[in-house]
């Protein structure tokens, strides 16, 4: 496996995991740093694979054999196929044209690697790892539309963490679907985590006894499912906000992270989903999901420009920290920008 999380703690016994660590205090859930060559292999195929669908169109568009409009409006057609949107493509367009200017670049062959460059330098401030340890607990609060795998990713994360020997205790704050609450019940019976879940119970009460507990146990990590919002029904959004005030009755430092988790085939509305969400909860990460053969990818491009924007107005960036290319457990890993961007470009 590849490092998941990185842990931030003076105290060398605090979230200590039960497997290796590097001196720059990065939590793994495998023997090596980055995993054995062949969990890498299997995860980049995956990823590939996943993105082939848009890797395809831009094979096609770079076996051009001349410079020229021709080729640059192709390109465009690639990049917004791939669900970049009007804004990343022009972005990107306007880079590589300056870069094969100031490089004097005539073979269209040189485009596939200038291309993998400038997208790995706009992805680049969305690779951030997950932070623990500088709060006990630390309070997540995650969100996300109905269908987007938000209680699966959940899950997982959940997982990687108790593989790591962290503690974990689970809130099943979305009482308005019994499906999600007994989903979340079998990812803590299959992790032997503890959670606190009431059967239509309000979420903001359950998320306030859920942190009360947490602190209580001392456990490391609060995971608390939020109810699935529809980003345009604003009734629903207050919901999320009365949580996130309530949790902040139980703790005043939390939460000290809000999670989105967005289904990557959703194209142009994941971007619109962020806004509204980070509008409402202010988040701080984002999981992208459903990667895996029929989604389009190129909406990271999107959201990138959408950071790169916030960081000229003086605000943080929101990045991935987890992507994920298919249902096993191994299948959510660490966003990597370098990666994606291979991937995408279909090299």
């Amino acid at each position: 496996m590849f490092s998941f999380f990185r842990k931030k703690t003076s105290n060398p016994s605090q979230l200590e995991p039960s497997n290796s660590q590097d001196d720059a205090g990065l939590v793994n859930s495998g023997s090596t740093p980055e995993g054995t060559s062949t969990e890498r292999a299997q995860w980049l195929s995956k990823l590939r694979t996943g993105l082939k669908r848009t890797g395809q169109s831009f094979k096609a568009v770079l076996n051009l054999t001349t410079i020229d409009e021709e080729l640059y409006e192709e390109l465009e057609s690639a990049l917004l196929s791939s669900d970049t949107g009007f804004n990343a493509a022009q972005y990107l367009l306007a880079q590589l044209k300056e870069r094969i200017r100031q490089d004097g670049v005539t073979d269209p062959k040189a485009i596939k690697a200038l291309l993998i460059e400038i997208l790995t330098a706009l992805l680049q401030p969305l690779e951030k790892e997950l932070v623990l340890g500088k709060h006990t607990p630390t309070v997540i609060m995650v969100a996300g539309v109905n269908g987007a795998g938000k209680t699966t990713s959940i899950g997982k994360i959940t997982r990687h963490l108790c593989d790591s020997g962290v503690s974990v205790l689970l809130a099943a704050a979305d009482t308005f679907r019994a499906a999600a609450r007994e989903q979340l019940l079998t990812w803590a019976d299959r992790n032997q985590v503890d959670i606190i879940s009431q059967d239509s119970a309000d979420p903001a009460a359950v998320s306030f006894d859920a942190v009360s507990a947490g602190k209580a146990r001392g456990r490391d990590v609060v995971l608390i499912d939020t109810a699935g919002r529809l980003s345009t029904q604003s009734h629903l959004m207050e919901e999320l906000k009365k949580i996130k005030r309530v949790i902040q009755k139980a703790d005043e430092s939390a939460p000290h992270e809000v999670i989105l988790v967005i289904d990557g085939n959703t194209g142009q509305n994941a971007l619109a989903q962020v806004k509204a969400f980070d509008e409402s909860i202010a988040l701080t990460g984002l999981v992208i999901t459903k990667l895996d053969g029929t989604a389009r990818g190129g909406v990271l491009a999107a959201i990138a420009l959408w950071n790169l924007d916030r960081t000229k107005s003086g605000l943080t960036t929101v990045p991935v920290y987890f992507i994920g290319v298919g249902e096993k457990l191994e299948d959510l890993q660490n966003f990597k920008a370098a990666e994606f961007a291979q991937a995408l470009i279909n090299d």
